[in-house]
């Protein structure tokens, strides 16, 4: 497969403070076989001042490929990569988190099993492999080991991190989806309908973690976690 650009997708919320840092992260990727970026940023109705901060980066930076889009409304996370997924052009599409709690400079990781073993979907898993996590919530790492087990449970694949926000996809197959989850049953959602495309190879990399605490800026709750348990069924049994 011939890999010219990753388009790397960015759901942006109330995220004015640490936008500009994640972009320099991303800018500072060389990625293998000189693959190009396209940066596809969509605000989802931030009430901060993200949307400025975005186009001064923009200003700044001109000589970085970035795509803006704005929701007029708040929709949710799920339907922010709705948007960045439809509008990508790169052979390759990967989510990438506005905050600072997933590392850029593990592209490289994630992109080599579409080189060495022609891989479909590439998952970088928070609990596998020795690279640096840091140390936070008991019952969110519970929490987030049960929905991957239950999940797999239904999709008869067996991932480390469901949940894991880096999910790396061709793009034909991740935009051949027909997603409707708009919130944070977007993992669930999506690894149960590619866990159904026949003969699909999906790949898992252990990649670091640096998760924020909720004076951080941390968003998700437990409310999270019971709609994802909710879209579990949903997705495999009820479909």
């Amino acid at each position: 497969m011939q890999i010219n650009t990753l388009s790397i997708i960015v759901p942006a919320y109330n995220e004015e403070k640490t936008i500009h840092f994640i972009l320099d992260k991303i800018k500072e990727v060389k990625l293998i076989h000189n693959i190009q970026k396209e940066i596809v940023i969509v605000n989802d109705c931030s009430k901060d001042g993200t949307s400025e901060a975005i186009h001064r980066y923009m200003t700044s930076n001109p000589d970085l490929k970035i795509s803006y889009y704005q929701h007029e409304i708040n929709k949710g996370k799920g339907a922010a990569l709705h948007t960045g997924i439809a509008k990508a052009v790169g052979e390759i599409v990967v989510i990438q988190d506005a905050d600072l709690e997933y590392d850029p400079n593990e592209f490289n990781d994630l992109l080599k099993p579409f080189y060495t073993a022609n891989a479909d979907v590439v998952y970088g898993s928070r609990f596998m492999g020795g690279n640096p996590h840091r140390i936070l919530f008991f019952w969110h790492t519970i929490g987030n080991k049960f929905l991957t087990l239950l999940s797999n449970m239904f999709t008869n694949l067996n991932l480390t991190d469901m949940e894991t926000c880096y999910k790396m996809f061709r793009r034909e197959i991740i935009q051949g989806l027909n997603l409707k989850e708009n919130r944070f049953g977007f993992e669930p959602e999506v690894t149960a309908k590619i866990s159904k495309i026949k003969n699909i190879k999906i790949y898992e990399i252990g990649i670091s973690y640096y998760g924020r605490t909720y004076a951080d800026g941390k968003k998700i709750s437990w409310k999270d976690g019971v709609r994802a348990l909710w879209c579990i069924i949903k997705y495999n049994v009820i479909k």
